[in-house]
C-alpha cells in the first residue's frame, strides 16, 4: 500500500494532498467551503483529469452541505449553481464535467426528497465516485501491464499515478500493476516543464513504489529514441474524443510523433470517464492556455527576462494515428478507433 492519497473525504470535510509543496513537503488541506475545492482545482493543489472528477464531486457535495435552506426547489437550483462555478475551473479535463453532471443527475432523481436526504445522497454518491475510481484504475492497471515486458525502459510523461487519481493510477498505474506481477524494468521519467510534474510527482510515486527510474529533461526523449533506448511510451489523457484524438500534457505530441519514427509502442491509459463521445474529433477539445508567469518563472522566481511573453498551452492533442491502443478498464482498444471504442461508448 502507498501511505498518502490524493484524495479522500473525511467528516464531511475534503481532505487532499497539496501537490504545489511536493516532493519538499507533505501538506494535506482540509477543505470545507466548495471555493476552496475551486481553487485547489485551478493552481494545481489536485491536479490530473481522473482526481480532478472526485474533487469536483466532493466540492458539490460541500456546496451542498453549506445551503441553508429546505425548499427543494431553492435547494435545486442552488446547487445547479454551484456545479456551474465547479464546471468553470478548468476546461480540458472532461472528468470534470462527467463528474458534477452525475451528481445533478442524483440531484435531480431526488427532487421530491427532503433537501436533508438529498444531501445526503450526494455526499454518498461523491464517496462513491472514490470507490469506483481506484477499481476502476486496477483494472485498467491489469488490462495496460501485458504491454510492459522484463527488462523495458518505458518513457513515460508528466504524472499519471495516484496523485492524478483517487487511487492507484492510470498509466503510473499500469506501470506499478507489472512491477506487482514481478516484472523488472526502468522508467525514464520527463520532467515535463513548465510545472515539472514529472520532476517533481512521477519521481517521487516512483520512489515509494520501489520501481527504478531516471529523469530526463524533455528534449532529451529524442534522442534516448535514436539510441534505441526506448521501448515504449505511455502516458495518461485529459479528454480523448469518439476518434481516438487524445488531449494530454502539453509534449504528448511531441513524444508520439517521436514513437511513430522510431518505430516505438505509443500507448494512453485512461478510464471511459475520461473519453467525451460527444466530440467527433481532436479538434473539438478545447484546450486549456494558463498564465504565462508558469514559464517565465519556477517557484515564483523569474527565469526569463520581465518583459518576456510566454504562451503557456497545457494540453496538446495527439491524432488517433500516432497512438498504439487505448488501455481501459474494459480492455486495450486498438485502431480503428471509432469501431474498436463503440461498444464501450457511454
Amino acid at each position: 500500500m502507498i501511505p498518502y492519497c490524493s484524495i479522500c473525504w473525511d467528516d464531511n470535510k475534503v481532505r487532499l494532498l497539496d501537490q504545489r509543496l511536493l516532493p519538499r513537503e507533505e501538506l494535506y488541506l482540509d477543505i470545507t467551503d466548495y471555493h476552496d475545492i475551486i481553487e485547489a482545482i485551478r493552481t494545481l493543489a489536485i491536479r490530473g483529469a481522473p482526481a480532478i472528477g472526485v474533487a469536483a464531486a466532493m466540492g458539490a457535495a460541500l456546496g451542498a452541505l453549506a445551503l441553508d435552506t429546505e425548499d427543494p426547489q431553492e435547494f435545486h437550483g442552488r446547487f445547479s449553481h454551484i456545479c456551474r462555478e465547479i464546471a468553470a475551473a478548468r476546461p480540458t479535463a472532461v472528468n470534470l464535467f462527467w463528474a458534477l453532471d452525475r451528481m445533478q443527475r442524483v440531484a435531480q432523481e431526488h427532487t421530491a426528497a427532503p433537501v436533508a436526504e438529498v444531501k445526503q445522497k450526494l455526499v454518498a454518491e461523491a464517496q462513491t465516485m472514490l470507490k469506483e475510481d481506484d477499481t476502476t484504475n486496477r483494472h485498467l492497471a491489469q488490462h495496460g501491464q501485458v504491454v510492459i515486458q522484463e527488462g523495458y525502459r518505458v518513457l513515460t510523461h508528466c504524472n499519471t499515478g495516484a496523485l492524478a487519481t483517487g487511487a492507484y493510477g492510470t498509466a503510473l498505474g499500469v506501470v506499478r500493476a507489472a512491477w506487482e506481477a514481478g516484472k523488472r524494468f526502468s522508467v525514464w521519467v520527463d520532467e515535463t516543464r513548465p510545472l515539472l510534474q514529472g520532476a517533481r510527482l512521477t519521481t517521487w510515486e516512483l520512489g515509494k513504489l520501489g520501481i527504478p527510474y531516471t529523469l530526463i529533461p524533455d528534449g532529451a526523449a529524442a534522442t534516448l529514441m535514436h539510441q534505441g533506448r526506448v521501448d515504449l511510451v505511455i502516458l495518461g489523457a485529459d479528454r480523448i474524443a469518439g476518434n481516438g484524438d487524445t488531449a494530454n500534457k502539453i509534449g504528448t505530441y511531441s513524444l508520439a510523433v517521436l514513437a511513430r519514427h522510431h518505430g516505438i509502442p505509443f500507448y494512453v491509459a485512461a478510464p471511459l470517464s475520461t473519453f467525451d463521445f460527444t466530440l467527433t474529433d481532436g479538434s473539438q477539445i478545447p484546450v486549456e492556455e494558463r498564465n504565462p508567469e508558469e514559464v517565465t518563472g519556477l517557484y515564483g522566481q523569474k527565469v526569463a527576462p520581465l518583459e518576456a511573453l510566454a504562451l503557456n498551452l497545457a494540453f496538446d492533442v495527439t491524432p488517433n494515428e500516432l497512438i498504439s491502443g487505448i488501455i481501459t478498464e474494459k480492455g486495450i482498444a486498438h485502431p480503428p478507433y471509432a469501431s474498436s471504442l463503440k461498444p464501450w461508448k457511454r
